[in-house]
């Protein structure tokens, strides 16, 4: 849920803070206090169009940030970018210069608007009056109907991502003839250039130009180890013969005190570390080559690896990869036609799985369809609407139109009026009127019941409602109230009202107000306790002078609230 929003600098707002929490937070004040003003902010902390119109007068940048509770869903967009994750929360931030330029932080690091637009259908849902069809879109209408009848897309959308690698690998053998031909002509110019080149391994040109160094430096590399030799074991003085003669005096003292047990020990130890290495520096200097046809042979296969790894790969192990690889396309090309024959029976046989994959997926989606209509048309014509509405499954079995989550296009069809045929949901007449049928589904979805027990744990998001209630008053208001007090229980509900009935449903009210410090128009937002709240709603009943009536009838409707 929505824990925390911040404004400063950001239209008529000086600086503000409003807190959140679960349940149903009503948001209420004068015409023109700038309620929509939190909503706007909120949309562009989602992704929403940012503009440098809206830095206050005199004001560098404006700044506008919230926090929200994390989820599944976000932490999987956050690791999927690269931003490190809160264990619990999700701070966004947005900062817009009065240059039009903007920057964008999330959990403190730099990040893009794409981010945000990713992040917001995981943290929060908003129906505002112009752009509610915009975040209920066809994808949030299948998406919706199939949280509704708890369907499954697992099995479509792996049949989806099998039978679309077919085509992918089908359609590449099925390339251009001639850029077919031109290219089993360069992977077999490629593989026959590496092979002929007799790798033997990913470490060969390493170990050539150690043994090149050595013979381009034979002499003087032969005279430092018959040197070292002799200093260590031939001459007269050797360090193996001092080593000796020493460890048998220490010895001799070993035999009348113990504590020169240990140190005959290393000498021993030393005395045969020496003989180690002077017999192979001895070996090394028998084996040193000094013969310039060697080292000519040497320098001719380094050149010739080396024109390999500027073709092909930085390394060898990348060149011997290449060769592997374009062996391998190579395969495949000469074996064209059986490849065909082996990919078109798979690609059939994908087909089919996906189109019955697909095939039981609208038919859930329809009998889902059925039970939805019949319970969203109770709910909508409970909010002073008299509608009809429906839900239609259409399956596009067109392959362009098969995605992984099936091939259906599900619409929300609605009439409004007596005589008028159905029609798409964004042809509805007023922002209003799809804000409350909005409403509705949203009840019909976490009230509904599947197979005779209740819906589970709901959407983790925030809903966002504003302008809910134009056009509508008395009861109509009050069935407003109660069906966003049923919606959230399960799910945190932000909205902006101007009806007393529904504002007495507040969890958390707060109210928005227009105040003059030090000659500036500034807007604020603050929580209000009880008796705050039934000033409010009495100002909502009678206008700006309360009267004994108004409070009375307020706290009347506060209680029945309760």
């Amino acid at each position: 849920m929505l824990l925390e929003l911040r404004a400063e600098n950001y239209a008529v707002i000086d600086r503000t803070v409003a807190s959140f929490g679960p349940g149903l937070n009503l948001m209420t004040g004068e015409t023109g206090a700038g309620k929509s003003i939190l909503i706007d902010a909120l949309q562009m902390l989602l992704g929403g169009k940012a503009s440098s119109d809206v830095v206050r007068h005199g004001e560098e940048k404006a700044v506008v940030s919230c926090v929200f509770e994390m989820t599944t869903g976000a932490l999987a967009v956050l690791e999927a970018n690269g931003i490190d994750a809160e264990v619990d929360e999700v701070l966004l931030r947005r900062e817009i210069n009065v240059t039009g330029k903007g920057r964008v932080f999330i959990n403190n690091q730099p990040a893009t608007v794409s981010v945000l637009r990713q992040l917001a259908p995981e943290l929060a849902l908003v129906h505002t009056q112009g752009e509610t069809m915009g975040a209920f879109d066809q994808a949030q209408q299948r998406a919706l109907l199939d949280r509704f009848g708890e369907i499954s897309t697992e099995g479509v959308a792996a049949a989806h991502a099998t039978w679309r690698q077919t085509s992918e690998k089908l359609a590449e053998l099925q390339a251009d003839e001639q850029d077919r031909l031109r290219l089993a002509d360069l992977w077999r110019f490629q593989v026959k250039e590496i092979e002929q080149a007799g790798l033997e391994a990913e470490g060969e040109d390493a170990q050539l130009e150690t043994e090149k160094k050595v013979l381009a430096n034979s002499e003087r590399v032969y005279t430092a180890a018959m040197s070292a030799h002799e200093l260590l074991y031939e001459s007269e003085g050797s360090t193996e013969t001092t080593l000796g003669a020493a460890l048998k005096q220490v010895e001799d003292l070993a035999k009348f005190d113990a504590r020169f047990t240990a140190a005959a020990q290393q000498l021993a130890a030393a005395k045969a570390t020496v003989e180690d290495v002077a017999s192979e520096v001895r070996e090394f200097a028998e084996n040193v080559n000094a013969a310039p046809g060697r080292l000519e042979e040497i320098e001719d296969r380094l050149a010739a690896l080396d024109k390999l790894k500027r073709k092909y790969g930085q390394t060898l192990a990348e060149v011997i990869a290449f060769g592997a690889e374009s062996a391998r396309k190579l395969a495949e090309v000469e074996n064209r036609d059986a490849l065909l024959t082996e990919l078109s029976a798979k690609l059939g046989k994908d087909a089919a799985a996906y189109r019955e994959a697909a095939g039981r997926v609208t038919t859930a989606r329809r009998e889902a369809a059925k039970r939805l209509e019949k319970l969203a048309v109770v709910q909508i014509n409970d909010l002073a609407m008299s509608t009809r509405f429906a839900v239609e499954v259409t399956p596009e079995e067109s392959q362009t139109s098969w995605t992984s989550h099936g091939w259906d296009r599900v619409e929300y069809r609605i009439a409004t009026n007596a005589g008028e045929p159905l029609k798409p949901l964004d042809e509805i007449a007023s922002g209003g009127e799809m804000s409350r049928v909005m409403l509705a589904l949203k009840v019909t979805v976490e009230e509904g019941t599947q197979g005779g027990k209740k819906k589970k744990t709901p959407l983790p998001r925030t809903l966002v409602f504003d302008e809910i209630d134009i056009g509508i008053g008395g009861r109509a208001a009050e069935a407003v109230g109660k069906k966003l007090k049923t919606l959230s229980r399960g799910q945190q509900v932000l909205c902006i009202t101007h009806l007393p009935q529904i504002a007495a449903f507040a969890d958390q009210h707060f109210l928005i107000e227009k105040t003059e410090k030090r000659g500036r128009t500034q807007t604020e937002i603050r929580k209000m306790d009880d008796a705050e709240r039934a000033r409010e709603i009495a100002r909502m009943l009678s206008g700006e002078k309360l009267t004994e009536t108004s409070l009375k009838h307020a706290e009347h409707l506060l209680e029945m609230s309760r």
